[in-house]
This record gives C-alpha cells, sequence and structure tokens, in this order.
C-alpha cells in the first residue's frame, strides 16, 4: 500500500496502513504505579476559549507552479543542433601539435601556437598544445560548430578556449573521446583595464555543449566554464575545477543531459544576470549532477527550475561546517523563485539546502537533506504538493512566512523548529509585539487577521524538533493530511506553538511534548481534539493509548522522546463519544514516528474515562 493512501486512510476510515519507510518495532512498558499515579491525578477539563481564523486569508490557488509555467515567464534559451543533423565530412581539420597548430581548410588563420576561427563552419580540433589558444573571432550571422576529438590544449596566460566573437558556437565532444582544457593562476590582459577572459572555457556569444564523449576543465585563475550569453549543456561527461565557479551561464544556464562533475572553491552551476529579470536563471532538466562547492551549489540570480535529474550537492564544507554571514553556501538558492518537478537530490549544506528570497514550490522528487541551517527556506511562500523530503539534520527544517502543504511525505529532524512561519529574511524572530497568547488552552479568544500562516490540506509529516515542533507566528489551518510531532522535552518550547489560531477541520494530529508550552488547536474548529498533561514527565517509548469505549483503536502511541503533554486530533474523535485512556501495556507493529499503524495493543493501566462534549478536551492540568 503507497504512502499517498496513509492519509486518505486516516481521514476517511482511519485504518492505518503500512509505509514502507515504517520500521518494525516492539515496545513493553509496565508500572503499574506510576499508572495508579496518573489515574489519581488526572481530570477532565473543557477548554473553554475560542478563536476566530480568517478563512479568505487561507484561501489558496489551486494552479500549481510547475518548472513549464516558470520557464514561460523567462527568456527563451537559443537552439541546440542535434547530433548528426549537421553534416562534418567537410570539417576544416585543426591539429594540434605540441608547440604548433596546422588546419587544412579556410576559416582559420594560424600565428604560431594561437589558432584563430574567422567564419562560421564546422571545425574538427585534435591533438595536444602545450602552450596555446583556439579564438573564435567572426561576425558571420551563423553557427560555429567545434567538433573536441581527442584534444589536451593548455594556456600560461590565457583562456584556452576563448569565443571573442560569434552568433552562437556550438562544441561537440566526439564520441569515445576525452578531452582537457586547462589554464594557469595569472592572465596577461593586453589593456590591464580588461578583465576577460576569466575561465578556462570563456565565451561571449551564446555557447552549447554536446556530444557523448568527455571534457576535463581546470579552471586555475577564476571559473572553470563560463558564457556572457546563455549556456546550454545538452550532453557530455563533464568534469570542472575551479578556483571560483565551476560552470557560468550569465544570462542562462540550461542543462537537458549529462554526467556533470563541479568542484569549486565558488559557486558550483551559476548564472548572475542582474539587468534582465527573464533572464539569470538556471534550468535542468536530466542529467546526474555531482557539485562540491565552496560557496552555494547551484545559484542563480532569480530562478532554479528543476524538472528531473540526479543531484549530489555539498556545499560550504556539509551540514557540519561552519561558515560566517558573509557567506553564502546554500545548495540550491533561486533568488526569485525555486521550482523542482521531480529528480533526486542528495544536499549536504553549511547554509539552507533549498532557498529563495521570494519562493519555493515543491511538486515532486525524492530529497534527502542536511543542512547547518534551514533545510527548505523561502522569504515568502513555500508550497509543497508533492515528493519524499527526508531531513536529516536542519536547525530549522521548513521555513517560510506562507507554508502550504498539499500532498507528500515528509520526515525532518530539527536542533530548534520543525516547521516555523515567521516572515522577515531567513529569520525565526517573534512578530513585534511578542506573542499575544496561547491557543487552544484559554488564551486565544482573539481574531488573527495577518498574512503569516501554515495550511496542512494533506501529506505526511513527522517531525522530530528539540525547539517547537510547529512554531507559527500567525494561524494554522489544517484540513486534511498526517502530522506527527515529537517535539521538545524543555518546557520553553512546545510541540504545537501559535500566536493567531489554529483551526483543524480534518486530517489527523498527534503532538507530543513538554507541558510548559503546550498548545492543542481552537476552539473554533470543526474537528475535535484532545489535549492530555500529565503530572510528570513519562520516558521516551511509554505507551499512551487512545481508545472508544466500544473498544475502536483510535491511538497507540510511543513517543520517541520524553513527554509530558499529548495533543490529539482525529475525524473519529467525535461529540457524544465515550473516551478511554490507557497508560503502559504492550503494542507490536509497524510505527510511523512512535505511531502504531497496524498490529495489536495489550492494554496498561486505564487512567480516564470521560464522554467528549466541546471541541477541545484537557485531560489532566493545566501547567501554564
Amino acid at each position: 500500500m503507497t504512502k499517498k493512501l496513509l492519509s486518505s486512510l486516516l481521514v476517511g476510515a482511519l485504518a492505518l496502513s503500512i509505509l514502507a519507510a515504517c520500521q518494525s518495532d516492539t515496545s513493553t512498558s509496565s508500572g503499574a504505579t506510576v499508572a495508579a499515579d496518573l489515574a489519581n491525578t488526572v481530570a477532565v477539563a473543557d477548554s473553554a476559549s475560542s478563536v476566530a481564523v480568517s478563512s479568505a486569508a487561507t484561501t489558496t490557488s489551486t494552479e500549481a507552479v510547475t518548472v513549464a509555467v516558470a520557464l514561460a515567464e523567462n527568456s527563451l534559451a537559443h537552439e541546440v543542433s542535434v547530433v548528426g543533423d549537421v553534416d562534418d565530412s567537410a570539417a576544416v581539420q585543426i591539429v594540434l601539435n605540441g608547440d604548433s597548430i596546422t588546419a587544412d581548410g579556410d576559416g582559420v588563420t594560424i600565428d604560431g601556437s594561437t589558432a584563430a576561427i574567422t567564419a562560421a563552419g564546422v571545425y574538427n580540433i585534435s591533438g595536444t598544445l602545450a602552450d596555446g589558444q583556439i579564438i573564435v573571432n567572426t561576425t558571420d550571422k551563423a553557427t560555429v560548430r567545434l567538433i573536441l576529438n581527442g584534444v589536451n590544449l593548455h594556456n600560461s596566460t590565457s583562456a584556452p578556449l576563448f569565443v571573442a566573437d560569434a552568433e552562437t558556437v556550438e562544441i561537440e565532444l566526439a564520441d569515445g573521446t576525452e578531452n582537457f582544457l586547462s589554464d594557469t593562476a595569472n592572465y596577461l590582459f593586453a589593456d590591464p583595464a580588461d578583465d576577460e577572459p576569466n575561465a578556462a572555457l570563456f565565451s561571449k556569444a551564446d555557447l552549447t555543449i554536446t556530444g557523448s564523449g568527455s571534457l576535463t576543465v581546470e579552471g586555475n585563475f577564476n571559473d572553470g566554464i563560463a558564457s556572457k550569453d546563455g549556456l546550454v549543456i545538452a550532453g557530455g561527461n563533464i568534469t570542472v575545477t575551479a578556483v571560483d565557479d565551476g560552470i557560468r551561464g550569465k544570462d542562462y544556464l540550461l542543462i537537458e543531459d549529462g554526467v556533470i562533475t563541479v568542484t569549486a572553491q565558488g559557486d558550483g552551476l551559476k548564472s548572475d544576470n542582474e539587468e534582465d529579470t527573464a533572464k539569470g536563471y538556471i534550468a535542468i532538466q536530466g542529467g546526474s549532477i555531482t557539485i562540491t562547492a565552496g560557496g552555494d551549489a547551484i545559484a542563480a540570480e532569480t530562478d532554479v527550475l528543476l524538472s528531473d535529474g540526479q543531484f549530489t550537492l555539498t556545499s560550504g564544507g556539509g551540514s557540519n561546517a561552519f561558515v560566517d554571514d558573509a557567506t553564502s553556501a546554500k545548495g540550491i538558492k533561486g533568488q526569485v523563485s525555486v521550482a523542482i518537478d521531480g529528480g533526486t537530490y542528495i544536499i549536504d549544506s553549511a547554509d539552507d539546502a533549498i532557498h529563495s528570497n521570494g519562493s519555493i514550490t515543491i511538486n515532486g522528487g525524492d530529497f534527502t537533506l542536511a543542512s547547518g541551517d534551514d533545510a527548505l527556506h523561502a522569504d515568502e511562500t513555500l508550497t509543497i504538493n508533492d515528493g519524499v523530503i527526508n531531513i536529516t539534520r536542519s536547525y530549522e527544517g521548513i521555513e517560510s512566512a506562507l507554508i502550504t502543504i498539499n500532498g507528500g511525505d515528509i520526515t525532518l529532524v530539527a536542533s530548534d523548529d520543525g516547521i516555523n512561519v515567521a516572515g522577515g529574511v531567513d529569520s525565526s524572530g517573534m512578530q513585534p509585539g511578542g506573542r499575544p497568547g496561547r491557543g487552544g488552552q484559554g488564551m486565544d479568544s482573539f481574531t488573527y487577521s495577518g498574512t503569516q500562516y501554515l495550511i496542512i490540506n494533506g501529506g505526511n509529516i513527522v517531525i522530530d524538533a528539540a525547539g517547537d515542533g510547529i512554531d507559527v507566528n500567525g494561524a494554522i489551518e489544517m484540513t486534511g493530511g498526517v502530522v506527527i510531532v515529537n517535539g521538545p522535552t524543555n518546557s520553553m518550547n512546545g510541540a504545537l506553538d501559535y500566536d493567531g489560531g489554529f483551526k483543524i477541520s480534518g486530517g489527523y494530529l498527534v503532538a507530543a511534548g513538554s507541558v510548559g508550552m503546550a498548545q492543542a488547536p481552537s476552539t473554533s474548529s470543526s474537528q475535535y481534539s484532545l489535549a492530555l498533561n500529565f503530572p510528570s514527565a513519562l520516558p521516551a517509548g511509554t505507551i499512551i493509548h487512545i481508545q472508544t469505549s466500544a473498544g475502536e483503536d483510535l491511538l497507540t502511541f510511543a513517543p520517541t522522546k520524553t513527554f509530558q503533554s499529548i495533543v490529539f486530533s482525529s475525524p473519529a474523535v467525535t461529540n457524544g463519544e465515550t473516551i478511554e485512556i490507557y497508560y503502559g501495556g504492550s503494542a507490536a507493529g509497524e510505527t510511523l514516528g512512535g505511531v502504531y499503524l497496524d498490529g495489536s495493543y495489550t492494554p496498561g493501566q486505564q487512567i480516564a474515562s470521560f464522554t467528549v462534549s466541546n471541541t477541545v478536551t484537557q485531560v489532566g492540568n493545566s501547567y501554564r
């Protein structure tokens, strides 16, 4: 049974199913003395608070922001010839002979160890040149096609391959060949005011790299591969090392296919046009990409648009490293937006794993993220529609001013807040004026009309947080999905923490944590909730079981950390239903975040029995 079915089963039929990611677990908890103490202490009290949450503010668009939609708003990439469609039989042969060059046709001017291509056409380059240069310099309104057919080209004073002027240039890596380009740390410019070329492979024209051969580029002066216009990579096995950026397309960088490995002291892949809002983007449609970068692994001035591919990205030394505030060492960064439709991502970043100053939309993909800061961070909006997201390490797992989760399977570990709704630039701070009160526990009698929201319409979300499990400097609205929180063990944080109300109308919510700051959903909700507060902290693995008086299992939960409160909400908790709560006993079966999805429960000690009459029922004393 698939994970996607889990949410619908929990919400519709409350018959939990086995998830592929779950692990088998058997927990046994005795302790009749503790159970007796609990039974003597707990008392049922109905919360009488009310919150009005503006439903208009939580209305979301049903139209998904896909990569195709976002790409259509950017400038078109230049056209790329299909390998095999071009007649290479009449190609001019350029042969590199150690310290000299020969050519057998027109369109090439040779001066010692420099060959200048001055006309559009096809040129087949082969051989080794110890210290020289290939320059493309033509005003023809047609394409220059360079076939690298076993080239080893080095230059000690400039870029070994330099496109000074052309309409477009295509570099084909001939099948079965290995090609090498390298420069040195010092360039000599004819005019000291010049700063170009500044890459081992440098182009002032639209550039395409295609073919099935290999290309190794060593950028010892600055960048490895750079185009001042657009850069399209349509194939090839490309390896780049650079003292600054690895591969840069100023107007855009489009990768259609290929195996790309980049080691860069600066950014790995980069597009940095700051003048035109329709440019400065990176679009990747496939391929295998491995990047180790001192700065950002993938960085775009506007949008990062990822359709497919396999990505292994390390930035800033990884999630265990420290970078100062002046250094950006993110895994994926799109200043305006990031949109991801699919692909496989393994990211280990010192800074945010996936970041945007604007918006992030995830429509699919398989993610394993480890971050020294936030795993997913957008200043404005963050939407998850689908995908498998596993956050193994983070300071805060998911952060934005507006977070909408419509689907997907999300597991996250955070040393601070698991999900954080906060405004401002990469900030986890409170709104001005502090927190006006605690929802669902008698202090939330106000109406929230702000713009900071967490909206959960679907998905399966499992949170392990040392800080707040869910921290919203605004309001929460939950209409569906599954949320399981193993929250903080200290009383300065809570499994749920919100300022402006929590309206729940559907879905399955379990949140365990400390009791000092504990909150439950608001009583303006249409779905009923239970708030269990225990007289003392209980050890991890202690089983709490909730069932109806008729014996229908509602929850069997062994929190994975020490806890003193549990909040539970489900469509099966209904008005007039008699609820029984048990402590201890034993359970066996598949678990997700400590919640047993199937199997059996052997009862321990019953510690409470009551009839649900209000939207939020508090069981046990309030410690606030």
